[in-house]
């Protein structure tokens, strides 16, 4: 076997449960409460490899599109699993962090996000950045918003990237998208620039540590250059 090369930080897009969900003949959200539980376990599993970073792609500024009986049921979801694993997450030393939109989220939901972000700001295993209403186009925008009201004529890269959501950690090492699907879907259009892009046909809730293992090693093989030439 590959010996592990641990990325850094791994970025996963969580496609599938609704598929998951059809072909057993269960309503969707239900592939959905099974995504959460596959989620808490890649959680532990980057804490287990010591992985210091994880931004999971849950809901896309695209994703309000979907029947509005199924989003009321994801942000219920939502709130349920944060109130009941907050102090758990804490204990374990992951800080939480939020990324996307926050304008049109419930003020309950915001509340929480804000309140989780402040009583895990002080756990250093593992971030967890959690992506709600969120889509890379929207984020480019919204950091050049910022830029112009803060009055900045000059922005070199690394100003911009400090704009955007993901501002102050590293860019992801390895992108893991589950599915079958092959495209990144508008997620961190500008951090992904140099991210090692691993697909998978397994659906979300079907992603077990084995499966994250295997994308490790695939990820182990890979040689990063950044677009250098190495050296002989």
């Amino acid at each position: 076997m590959t010996s592990l090369k641990i990325p850094k930080h791994i970025a996963v897009i969580m496609d599938g449960n609704g598929r998951w969900a059809k072909e057993r003949g269960l309503p969707r959200i239900r592939g959905h409460y099974e995504g959460v539980k596959r989620a808490e376990e890649l959680v532990d599993t980057c804490l287990q490899l010591s992985v210091k970073y994880l931004t999971l792609f849950t809901f896309s500024t695209e994703n309000w599109k979907r029947p509005k009986e199924e989003v009321r049921a994801l942000f219920e979801l939502f709130e349920s699993y944060f109130k009941k694993r907050k102090e758990d997450l804490i204990k374990k030393g992951v800080r939480l962090k939020f990324i996307g939109r926050r304008d049109r989220l419930s003020k309950r939901l915001v509340q929480l996000m804000e309140e989780l972000e402040e009583d895990s700001k002080e756990c250093n295993k593992l971030t967890a950045c959690i992506a709600i209403d969120y889509g890379g186009r929207d984020d480019i925008l919204r950091a050049v918003k910022k830029a112009i009201c803060a009055g900045l004529s000059d922005v070199d890269e690394i100003t911009f990237s400090n704009l955007l959501d993901l501002g102050g950690l590293p860019d992801p090492d390895l992108l893991i998208r589950t599915g079958g699907e092959k495209r990144i879907s508008n997620f961190l259009l500008w951090n992904l620039a140099y991210t090692e892009l691993y697909f998978t046909e397994t659906y979300w809730p079907d992603f077990d540590r084995a499966e994250l293992l295997k994308a490790i090693e695939d990820y182990s093989r890979r040689v990063r250059k950044f677009g250098a030439v190495l050296q002989e």
